[in-house]
């Protein structure tokens, strides 16, 4: 008797099921808008990938790899191949860490530095565009929600 409720049950949530209304679906969709907006925008070699670790490093200063990684929620492995693009882009370089020999710490070449800085009022821009087809108060539910999505803990 279960098996055939079961059955009946996940009938009916194969019927119901409607792509356009689950949240990975409109989330991709939303982020396909947002990177439109910002590749008109922001230089092509500058990726938001890169964007966010230039970004970052100009807001926290030098950094470690693993640092950097978690701080714009990248594993170790991608984040590695990020700063070697920045590396020959010459927007970053590498540096040891005078307090660690073991650590080396990535940091804004002076041309990252002004990649950045003119790359800055064109991301608020950005962001402004995205945002723009909902009003001030529901953009701000709107990124607490998925800043709380982002962070569960």
């Amino acid at each position: 008797m279960q098996n055939k409720k079961s059955k009946t049950q996940n009938t009916k949530t194969l019927k119901a099921y409607l792509l356009d209304d689950q949240v990975g679906f409109i989330l991709r969709k939303a982020n396909q808008l947002h990177a439109s907006i910002f590749s008109n925008l922001i230089p092509n070699d500058l990726t938001p990938t890169k964007f966010s670790a230039l970004a970052k490093l100009y807001e926290l200063g030098s950094l470690s790899q693993n640092e950097l990684g978690r701080f714009i929620a990248m594993d170790a492995a991608n984040i590695k191949g990020v700063i070697d693009r920045l590396k020959r882009l010459n927007l970053v370089r590498t540096r040891t860490d005078p307090n660690d020999a073991r650590r080396h710490l990535i940091y804004l070449t002076p041309l990252g530095k002004v990649v950045i800085e003119r790359s800055i009022p064109k991301a608020s821009l950005i962001t402004e565009k995205t945002l723009s087809p909902l009003s001030k108060e529901e953009q701000i539910i709107f990124l607490t929600l998925l800043k709380k999505i982002s962070s569960p803990d």
